[in-house]
């Protein structure tokens, strides 16, 4: 049986792409004559109590049909890790983490991985109370989301502009992050954990990056003076060059703590957490999904 958990707004909150995907996903279920439950999401947060509940009712393979925020609430509603797998159909405004897991964003095609395919092992993040799939950091991000927030109109584009507006206003934050245990000090403009190589609808932070590896990946990128050259730091991002820039540090670790003498709010998968420690880890050979 394949439970469906479906964000009804997915890429837009007029829901008309994830009408299609879900047209077509039952056109093809029906046609096989494969079993299969759907059920939508109807609030924030309702993702993961929804994923709670169907695995405490026996359910053993939940697809999510929506974007990284979807995909962030069912991880961290998910449990029973040996008998439920997770798989992924692609329907939200940025998809980062289908590419990173090489999930195709045809609703078809990714279907069809979760028909024919075995599962496969893939990593994930761990906080003390909270789970991430993508990207976890802080710093410019942080202050990127909330002006994307705050928009009506939300998109690939209205996020770059607010990337491009942050970057002239934004304060370093300074911290301090032990990778593995070693101490190394910073004041940098952003602080990321990957799992995946991208985060944003597309913007590559951590190219190197995949969820199979048994790693996470610690990128920060230092202080930039004067403020004109971030110009050419944001290109050399979007461009998926970022680890050549000089102010770059990045490492393959297997766990990150991150503090500060201000608090930090954390971007985990595109939500924002307030007062929770930054404290991350890799999760490797538990859970299990289609890619």
């Amino acid at each position: 049986m394949l439970d469906f958990i479906i964000n009804p707004i997915a890429g837009g909150k007029h829901g008309k792409k994830t009408r299609k995907v879900v047209s077509i996903l039952k056109k093809i279920l029906e046609w096989k004559k494969l079993p299969f439950n759907i059920h939508f999401t109807r609030e924030h947060g309702h993702a993961k109590t929804l994923t709670e509940d169907v695995i405490k009712k026996g359910a053993t393979d939940i697809i999510v049909v929506g974007g990284d925020g979807t995909l962030h609430e069912v991880i961290n509603g998910f449990s029973n890790f040996e008998k439920v797998n997770l798989g992924l159909i692609p329907c939200g405004t940025g998809n980062d983490f289908a590419k990173a897991a090489n999930i195709p964003l045809d609703a078809e095609k990714a279907l069809d991985i979760v028909i024919n395919n075995q599962p496969k092992y893939t990593d994930f993040m761990q906080l003390p109370s909270i789970r991430g799939m993508n990207v976890i950091g802080t710093g410019i991000d942080v202050d990127v989301l909330k002006r994307y927030n705050a928009l009506k109109k939300k998109n690939k584009f209205s996020y770059t502009t607010s990337l491009i507006k942050t970057l002239f206003d934004f304060e370093y934050t300074d911290f301090t992050a032990e990778i593995d245990g070693i101490k190394h000090s910073f004041r940098s403009f952003i602080a990321g954990i990957a799992n995946g190589s991208d985060f944003g609808g597309g913007i590559p932070i951590c190219p190197i990056a995949t969820p199979s590896d048994g790693m996470l990946n610690f990128v920060a990128v230092k202080e930039i003076n004067p403020k004109i050259k971030i110009i050419g730091a944001f290109l050399k991002l979007k461009k998926g060059k970022i680890l050549s820039l000089k102010q770059t540090m990045t490492m393959p670790c297997k766990s990150v703590k991150i503090t500060s003498d201000k608090p930090l709010t954390i971007n985990v998968d595109g939500e924002l957490y307030e007062n929770i420690p930054f404290e991350v880890s890799i999760v490797s050979n538990t859970l299990k999904m289609y890619r």
